[in-house]
């Protein structure tokens, strides 16, 4: 069971409206009364990476020592599999996480996934996905990758996807709990704080921008809001 009420709001209007409604700066709150589901929420951001480089390493060096796949492949195909992340990124993060349910059970699956992220957006151990999510979901797709039976696309493929996907974790670390550095980490952390702060419609894409750029959901942070601006909750 949650421990927190969630966002709760009926408004309507363009997508994700409810969630930017209110939100906490540098604070955090207990998700579950359950101590097993209220862990397995926690990560450490540096977790994925202990977890998944090895895999990324280890499969390419185990589909090129064996012949699988080459050189060539993995220079054509691990490019591939990133950019298929990219797309898999934007596609999660506005048609499933912010798909805010159509009822009570549905709002609570919501808050949970995303809705919690967006009312606690600094929270220090809820930024990088839980392996509770990330490894059903690599088996899955590395599961259906294999039964293609194209090894020598499929590996370094699905290790771009991977890559991608590490990519994905460390900047969206980043941009909630570092100051940039360059030029690029500005944009893409001003990029994000506007989906947060300024309109949770637009700037789905956390590790890029070009996705958005291309299919008309791009806003940049210094647009204000005809409607409303945000509010942080007391």
């Amino acid at each position: 069971m949650l421990t927190w009420g969630g966002l709760g709001s009926k408004s309507k209007g363009a997508e994700g409206v409810r969630m930017k409604l209110e939100y906490h700066r540098h604070a955090r709150t207990r998700m579950f009364e359950n101590g097993f589901l209220e862990a397995a929420s926690n990560i450490h951001p540096a977790v994925p990476f202990v977890v998944y480089v090895p895999v990324v390493l280890g499969l390419l060096a185990y589909g090129l020592v064996q012949g699988l796949t080459h050189w060539t492949a993995v220079v054509v195909c691990f490019p591939l599999g990133w950019v298929a992340w990219d797309l898999a990124e934007y596609g999660i993060h506005r048609w499933w996480f912010h798909w805010e349910g159509s009822g009570p059970f549905t709002r609570k699956i919501h808050d949970v996934i995303h809705g919690y992220h967006h009312l606690y957006p600094d929270d220090p151990l809820r930024l990088v996905m839980p392996l509770g999510a990330s490894i059903p979901l690599a088996l899955l797709i590395g599961g259906a990758l294999y039964l293609v039976g194209a090894p020598e696309v499929t590996i370094p493929g699905f290790a771009g996807f991977v890559s991608g996907y590490l990519f994905y974790d460390f900047t969206h670390w980043s941009t909630h709990a570092r100051s940039p550095r360059t030029a690029w980490g500005k944009a893409i952390r001003g990029h994000h704080m506007a989906h947060h702060f300024a309109d949770p419609s637009r700037n789905f894409g956390i590790s890029h921008r070009w996705i958005d750029a291309v299919v008309g959901t791009l806003r940049r942070r210094d647009q204000r809001d005809p409607e409303s601006g945000p509010r942080a909750a007391a």
